[in-house]
């Protein structure tokens, strides 16, 4: 996708209006001629700038997760964690409002990937987690990295929700009020993490859960 100060090129065009149709319709239910009416050009004219509709779909999913974790890398090199954890949350938000039919296709569509363009997709995220799961744990030391990667999932969840959310009636004042209350409800998930002494297994040990274990974005 185009940085917000340029102007698009004709491949980020298509992968944009593929994202709004995606969202709109799903997968199957656009045809690269619905692709290329969209974007002004006929449907095999397409075929220049991608070999098909998977490719189309891989460049997007795997695009959008190569840009969280780079932006996420960028919000994590303060010297106050809490401050990078803050940083973190404002990142996702953003994109979660900026882009909201790239969390609906890719909740919807991730699965018509072939294996190895999927693989690659959970790979990257699953390195975006792990930068949230080692700044919250930097904020509260004592945080088990399960029970921090529940919490970061836990965020994930709610904030990926807002493309899902009812539509807001008054956009400038009403979208302010929904960050801020996102924003909160966020923090607040991550300072919850820390397991409460009442909470913990006999003997102080972490419980068999608190392995580390494989984690991946939605």
């Amino acid at each position: 996708m185009a940085a917000p100060d340029s102007t698009p090129t004709r491949r980020e065009q298509i992968l944009a209006e593929a994202a709004r149709l995606f969202a709109r319709h799903g997968f199957h239910g656009v045809s690269i001629a619905d692709l290329g009416a969209a974007v002004g050009v006929s449907g095999p004219a397409l075929y220049r700038h991608f070999p098909g509709k998977e490719a189309l779909l891989a460049e997007m999913l795997i695009g959008i997760s190569e840009r969280l974790l780079e932006g996420g890398r960028a919000r994590v090199h303060h010297d106050d964690p809490r401050e990078s954890l803050i940083d973190l949350v404002e990142f996702h938000i953003g994109f979660t409002t900026r882009e909201p039919e790239l969390i609906v296709v890719h909740d919807r569509d991730l699965a018509n990937l072939p294996e190895e363009p999927r693989r690659t997709v959970r790979r990257l995220q699953r390195t975006y987690v792990e930068l949230w799961v080692d700044t919250l744990r930097r904020v509260h030391p004592d945080v088990a990295p399960a029970d921090a990667r529940t919490a970061a999932h836990g965020v994930f969840g709610l904030l990926n929700s807002t493309p899902y959310a009812p539509a807001i009636p008054q956009p400038a004042r009403g979208a302010d009020a929904r960050v801020a209350v996102l924003r909160r409800m966020a923090l607040a998930c991550l300072d919850a993490a820390p397991t409460p002494v009442a909470d913990r297994p006999a003997g102080g040990g972490a419980a068999a859960t608190d392995r580390p274990g494989p984690a991946t974005g939605r």
